[in-house]
Parts: C-alpha cells; sequence; structure tokens
C-alpha cells in the first residue's frame, strides 16, 4: 500500500518541515547497534503518525494476519519486532516508507512507547534495518515493483516481499525477492523460504476472522503454518480434549484390567477350591474302600 504520511516520497528531496539549506543526512548504522545518545539526529520536525485508516478491510486483515501469529505462536529463540503500517525512517530529511509489514531480528520494542523516538522504526535507534519488508498492493500508484522494489534494495532489506491479491501489478500474487549484493533476486519457485530468519511464506485459501479468501502466511521449516492465537487456542482445546479422551480410555482399560485381575484371582480360588474336594472325595473314597477290605490304588 502507498505511505499514509503525508510527505514527499522517499529520496524525493528535502520534507517541507526542514529547512532547504539544510543538507539532507543518511544515517548509517553498524549491524544492530543504535547510534549513541550524542550522536543521536533532533526528531522535532517528524511526523511520525497522521491518523488516517488503512486502505480497505483486506489490507488490514492481513497485516495483523502477518504479525500477530509472530508473537502467538513463533519461538525463533531470538528477539524480534513484528510491525504493521509503522513508518520506517531511514534518513532524517526524507521521507519515511510505511510497509504493510515489516520483521527486523534481534532487536525488541521499547518498553515505553509514549516517545516519540519510539513510536516508529528508526533505523539509527533500532540499529539495523528490518531484515523483511512485505508490500500488500491496493492500486497502482504505490511503486511496489519499481520504486520501493529499489528504494528497499538501497536500504539493505534482505528480503522484499509483494503481495498483490487483485494483480493490480500483473498476475503474479506473490513475489518474494531477495538482497544479493546490491540488487534483488527474484525467487522463482515455492516453497518461499527466507532463510537467514527461517521462516517461509505461502498463499492460504481459507477463513480469517469470518472472512474467508487468499491470505499470505507465515511457515515454518516444514511447510507448517504459524497458527494465529486464535488457532493455537483451538489446537490446544483439541489437544487438550483428545488428552481427556485419551486418559479416560486409560482409566477403562485400567479397570478392564483390574477386573480381569480379579476374575482370574476368583478362577484360581475357585480351582483351588476345586482341587481341594477332589482330593477329599478321593481320600474318603480311598477310606471307605480300606474299610470294605480292598487296597485303593495308588
Amino acid at each position: 500500500m502507498s505511505s499514509n504520511i503525508t510527505t514527499p516520497a522517499p529520496h524525493s528531496g528535502i520534507s517541507p518541515a526542514v529547512a532547504p539549506s539544510e543538507r539532507a543526512r543518511v544515517f548509517v548504522v553498524d549491524e544492530s547497534h543504535p547510534l549513541p545518545p550524542e550522536l543521536r539526529p533532533n526528531i522535532d520536525h517528524i511526523i511520525t503518525e497522521d491518523g488516517q485508516p488503512v486502505d480497505n478491510v483486506y489490507s488490514e486483515k492481513q497485516q495483523r494476519l502477518l504479525t500477530e501469529p509472530l508473537y502467538s505462536s513463533w519461538h525463533p529463540g531470538r528477539m524480534f519486532v513484528a510491525m504493521s503500517n509503522v513508518g520506517l525512517f531511514f534518513a532524517i530529511k526524507q521521507s519515511p516508507y510505511v510497509p504493510d509489514m515489516m520483521l527486523s531480528m534481534d532487536v525488541k520494542t521499547p518498553e515505553d512507547l509514549a516517545p516519540k523516538e519510539n513510536r516508529s522504526y528508526f533505523v539509527w535507534e533500532y540499529g539495523k534495518p528490518p531484515e523483511v519488508v512485505i508490500e500488500v498492493v491496493s492500486n497502482k500508484i504505490g511503486g511496489e515493483d519499481t520504486e520501493k522494489l529499489a528504494g528497499y534494495a538501497r536500504l539493505g532489506i534482505a528480503y522484499y516481499v509483494v503481495h498483490d491479491p487483485f494483480k493490480m501489478l500483473g498476475d503474479s500474487l506473490l513475489r518474494v525477492y531477495q538482497l544479493v549484493g546490491a540488487r534483488y533476486e527474484l525467487q522463482p519457485h515455492e516453497p518461499r523460504w527466507l532463510a537467514s530468519i527461517e521462516l517461509g511464506l505461502t498463499l492460504w485459501q481459507g477463513k480469517y476472522e469470518d472472512c474467508q479468501d487468499l491470505w499470505l502466511r507465515w511457515t515454518d521449516s516444514t511447510g507448517k503454518l504459524i497458527p494465529t492465537g486464535a488457532e493455537l487456542a483451538h489446537q490446544q482445546t483439541i489437544l487438550a480434549q483428545q488428552q481427556t479422551i485419551l486418559a479416560q480410555q486409560q482409566t477403562i482399560l485400567a479397570q478392564q484390567q483390574t477386573i480381569l485381575a480379579q476374575e482370574k484371582t476368583l478362577l484360581a480360588e475357585q480351582q483351588s477350591l476345586l482341587a481341594e474336594q477332589l482330593k477329599q472325595q478321593n481320600e474318603a473314597m480311598a477310606a471307605q474302600l480300606r474299610r470294605l477290605g480292598h487296597t485303593p490304588d495308588a
């Protein structure tokens, strides 16, 4: 989608909020190390949000489907930040990008979101650009396959994903680009695997929040969907029910085994009693034969 922040397009020159005489500066950071406080730029002039809504219902739901499951069900063993429709600021005098979704590894969300420097993704605050940026195409003027394709490559974003659900840019519903050197190369085939973050992407036909549609979803290394919180809760409910049924079956089996053991004990007692009765009968018969002058067979 196009930016919701009403400033000039990225790389378009000086922001109106900045004096024309001031030279634009792009802040380059080292790995995931934020700039020290004394080197951080003044951002009083920057507009981080303008309150405008997203452009359509599908995009709003798709953005949430790309962020919420990561926090609900993904456990990469690393810190990460997943954001949707948030400004990606990379320079003081240039307008930000506002991707539909971005994912940044080995960083964490600030505890206090009130300060202005914590309201958006400022590259110099987080110390690195995000690894993944996803754009959901809503119209033909967003520049997803032109300006943004070149711009995200310049920022060094490892993976750039274009989801075109309404085929505004062509017949391809999904394009996944990987940065190789300074340029993006299109990943041509499924599965769309993002190796450095150990996540995959796939198009999934299904119902999300009561809407049946074709959605972009995260997957694990086996191709299994990363579940939403609701899906995970449902899976856990089913698992709990299955465990309850299994426990009941095990209880019934234990009861049956107890009954069987009791029956075996009773049978053994009956056999022992029968053997004792037979022994007594044989002894009585032998005694009777002896009284009659007969010698019983041994």
